[in-house]
């Protein structure tokens, strides 16, 4: 874009020493004939497109003259200054640079986390350690940022036991139970309860009320159990929200069979 402007500058520049050579008469009939083909122009469906060279001139140009003859140009004036508003601010617009340090690679940060989670009791220092034998330099601290932005704790937390991994091991021996409603043709509502395997995904067992209470999930927790007293492997943990229906019979009843 430089260049063609530049071009078009020189361009410019000698048609205006030629110009200053001619008669004002010559001037005059020229100017006339470049209106008149500007007006058979705006009859036009469509409009010439105008590249931004063109904006830039038309917009330095059009400074020179007074307001008055801009009602002759293609353009409308409003148009005019808008564009020569843009010329101003290209002109004084600096590049803008984020501040701080860049961004780190994304394949370092995909190490980084692979490194962390493959081995949870390395912390920040050693993953260093065990970068810089790649060749790979980098902080403590960037290292930290990546793990906390990816939801790495330290390595101490790192290492110990999540929720997620218990419950992946006890998944054979725990069950979750919870309610849905169905609204039925008569606009009578009904509770399904349901207890859910976390080991097959499963439904163990389902039962439905329109009025719950504790003592029906407590006697519904004696039916699941009796349907599971030929089950291999004796359940252990009952997940359950803390709805007051699921109280201490529910709980109760379960430990009454030795199962839960």
């Amino acid at each position: 874009m430089v260049w063609s402007f530049v071009y078009l500058a020189l361009c410019r520049l000698v048609q205006l020493v030629v110009l200053l050579c001619r008669s004002e008469r010559s001037k005059e009939l020229e100017i006339l004939l470049l209106r008149h083909e500007l007006a058979i122009l705006r009859r036009q469906p469509r409009r010439a497109r105008l590249g931004a060279v063109d904006r830039a001139v038309l917009a330095a140009l059009a400074r020179a003259l007074p307001r008055s003859a801009w009602t002759t140009l293609s353009v409308r004036p409003a148009t005019l200054l808008r564009w020569h508003r843009e010329l101003v601010r290209r002109h004084w617009t600096y590049p803008r640079q984020r501040p701080g340090r860049p961004r780190l690679d994304r394949r370092l940060q995909v190490l980084v986390v692979r490194l962390a989670r493959e081995n949870p009791g390395w912390g920040y220092r050693r993953i260093v350690g065990e970068l810089q034998g790649f060749g790979i330099c980098v902080s403590a601290t960037s290292v930290r940022t990546i793990l906390l932005r990816h939801g790495l704790p330290p390595a101490p937390q790192r290492d110990e036991l999540s929720w997620r991994s218990f419950l992946r091991q006890q998944a054979a021996t725990t069950l979750a139970c919870d309610f849905f409603t169905v609204e039925t043709a008569s606009l009578k509502r009904l509770y399904v309860l349901f207890f859910l395997s976390l080991e097959r995904r499963r439904v163990e067992f389902v039962a439905c009320t329109a009025n719950p209470t504790g003592a029906w999930v407590a006697q519904q927790a004696r039916n699941l159990l009796m349907t599971l007293d030929d089950r291999q492997q004796p359940l252990r943990f009952l997940i359950h929200d803390r709805d007051a229906k699921f109280g201490g019979g529910c709980d109760q009843s379960s430990k009454a069979k030795g199962s839960l």
